[in-house]
């Protein structure tokens, strides 16, 4: 009987230890993993109506589909797209104006804090650059 409690308990452990958590990864960090992995071109002053808008709090993440508005290199306005296909403006009450002054790094904007600890981000997927062409293998000597 002990030595099957010894084994158990042995086998237990080795279980425990191979078991590591992995992380799962958000639709935000999905995206900002993209965008770092490949860079962005600048958004220029527009109109876009092909953004994301991101909502973190905590370790969840919703992304939805939205329009925004870029004047002098800041994010003005955005809005998320509702299932009618109109659009409902953004909007919260933001700590410290984290509104104001929204600039825009590498296709993704700064992060809008609300005073419910909500994190918002724009982020422009169309902005994204294309994906590098990878090396190519040499072949293997021959006998000729």
């Amino acid at each position: 009987m002990r030595k099957l409690i010894l084994f158990s308990a042995i086998l237990w452990s080795f279980n425990s230890f191979a078991q590591e958590k992995q992380v799962e990864l958000n639709c935000y960090n999905k995206w900002a993993a993209k965008f770092e992995d490949r860079g962005a071109e600048s958004v220029t002053d527009g109109i876009y109506d092909d953004v994301i808008i991101t909502n973190r709090q905590g370790s969840k993440a919703t992304c939805l589909n939205g329009k925004a508005e870029v004047r002098n290199g800041q994010v003005v306005k955005f809005y998320v797209l509702l299932s009618d296909g109109s659009h409902e403006e953004v909007k919260r009450t933001w700590k410290n104006n984290s509104d104001k002054n929204v600039t825009i790094i590498n296709g993704i904007s700064k992060s809008m804090v609300s005073v419910h600890g909500e994190l918002i981000n724009v982020l422009w997927p169309s902005r994204i650059k294309a994906k590098k062409a990878k090396p190519t293998a040499a072949a293997d000597p021959t006998d000729d």
